[in-house]
């Protein structure tokens, strides 16, 4: 483990064995029976009680995400927001698991849906998101009933941690919540363990497909989300200062490893494209970026050393393809830097869809301006990606915007909104090779994937016998 901002080592994790995985497993099945059949209201007050205390202690938690991760103090705080946001969903989980009555589908005879746990479920989550992305994931399924067994990144599993005590000291029983760190062996057991019912995923595109296709050969249910290339179409009539605004937090909060970030910015006509080149290079050079607990700072250093230079090698590839590096992250000066793994945000224009820079997932501070002449040629280049995380539009047309929701094929949009992260009562998920199962993540879909629907059709011995029939009952 690493301090980004400094690129001193500050711990070490022992990666689980198969054996030590399976252990974790064996714990969550050992804990399921008794927690399935605890009543949901006494499940959503243990979520009640680790709210409370996630509340409590989110300024240390939010240290620790910036300590291992980089990003900056604010923005790590937001994280543990929008992650508790989900733990208050899961809080109303007595009425979300209401099942449906009709009496009287035939004569003396009712039906009755409802739904039940699965049992032992995983969650993989990506170093981007700590606190929020395994909230987005337990949460729901503890408070379903459902046992956890959680695999973090490596990159900075310390948060993971600090959330399993929490949940303890909430009260939740042994072998409910578990924490396996490791690499592929661990990740392999679970997505191959006959035990485990479900696999939820964040992560990369390829990974994400591995997860898919591994899991679902193995019978499990499996929601894998995956990478993103997210467009931000900027209209002729826009406010070009909330324009700009919004792309330079979309575009460099967090350093850009964000799966909703916006990477992708389409200006619409030559005049607006002249126009926002020249506003986000003056904001660039006003752009602060140093450690994340420094006063100020706006950008913090990227996770890693390699992942630093992996983000860096798309410049020069960029300037290979013939793409127009306006400004260059690499001769940013950063105060504090030292041995940190910082980049400053760049800029590219005139990048067209056939360069790898457009083509792919950065996952850092690289904003590309790919220009269109029209509303209609923006919206088929949205179209026309492989990805379909989310995207945005930028105008004053009420019609523009109702045109570009219904048409553009994306699972997010954002209107005057540039990171349109649905709020945890609505459902998080992306289109085409952005996701792979067909549940989104948290709110309704949420509940829907980790539980499975039973439904009872019932009659009582009354005072009268039944004949025999052998024709397809219709309960009429």
């Amino acid at each position: 483990m690493f301090n980004p901002a400094t690129g001193a080592v500050t711990g070490r994790v022992a990666y689980a064995t198969a054996a030590e995985t399976e252990a974790a497993i064996a714990a969550a099945a050992d804990a399921f029976p008794g927690w399935s059949r605890t009543p949901p209201h006494v499940r959503a007050r243990v979520l009640f009680r680790f709210r409370d205390l996630v509340e409590q202690h989110a300024d240390r938690l939010a240290e620790i995400i910036t300590a291992e991760h980089g990003k900056v103090r604010d923005d790590a705080r937001g994280e543990v927001t929008r992650g508790l946001e989900v733990v208050e969903f899961a809080c109303g989980i007595p009425h979300l698991l209401k099942g449906e009555f009709s009496e009287n589908v035939g004569r003396k005879v009712d039906a009755v849906t409802f739904r039940q746990p699965l049992g032992v479920v995983a969650g993989i989550s990506p170093f981007n998101f700590p606190a929020m992305v395994p909230m987005w994931m337990f949460p729901v399924a503890i408070a379903c009933g459902n046992t956890f067994v959680l695999k973090p990144s490596e990159k900075d599993p310390t948060l993971s941690v600090e959330l399993a005590k929490l949940l303890k000291e909430a009260g939740l029983p042994d072998g409910v919540f578990n924490v396996v760190h490791g690499d592929k062996t661990a990740v392999d057991v679970l997505l191959t363990d006959p035990r485990v019912e479900a696999v939820s995923f964040v992560g990369s595109t390829p990974i994400a497909q591995y997860v898919h296709t591994t899991a679902a050969a193995n019978g499990k249910r499996v929601q894998a989300l995956g990478g993103a290339k997210n467009h931000l179409v900027v209209m002729p009539d826009a406010d070009l200062d909330q324009a700009v605004s919004a792309l330079m937090g979309a575009a460099y909060g967090s350093a850009g490893e964000r799966c909703m970030a916006i990477s992708v910015a389409v200006p619409v006509g030559a005049e607006t494209a002249e126009r926002l080149r020249e506003r986000l290079i003056k904001a660039l050079a006003e752009l602060k970026v140093g450690p994340g607990l420094n006063p100020g700072v706006e950008m913090g250093p990227l996770v890693t050393g390699a992942h630093r230079d992996k983000v860096a090698g798309y410049l020069d590839t960029g300037v290979a393809e013939g793409a127009d590096l306006v400004v260059d992250g690499r001769t940013a000066e950063i105060p504090d830097s030292g041995d940190g793994f910082f980049l400053g945000g760049s800029l590219f224009d005139h990048v067209t869809p056939a360069m790898r820079i457009y083509r792919e997932e950065i996952f850092g501070p690289v904003l590309s301006i790919v220009r269109a002449d029209s509303f209609a040629e923006a919206l088929t280049l949205v179209n026309e990606h492989e990805f379909g995380n989310g995207t945005a539009i930028f105008t004053r047309d009420g019609n523009t915007a109702r045109t570009y929701l219904a048409e553009v094929k994306a699972g997010m949009v954002g209107i005057n909104v540039p990171i349109p992260v649905p709020m945890a009562f609505h459902s998080f998920g992306g289109w085409k090779r952005s996701l792979f199962g067909d549940h989104h993540v948290h709110g309704p879909e949420g509940v829907r994937f980790y539980t499975r629907n039973k439904t009872a059709t019932t009659r009582w011995p009354g005072d009268h016998r039944i004949s025999t029939d052998f024709a397809m009952p219709t309960h009429v």
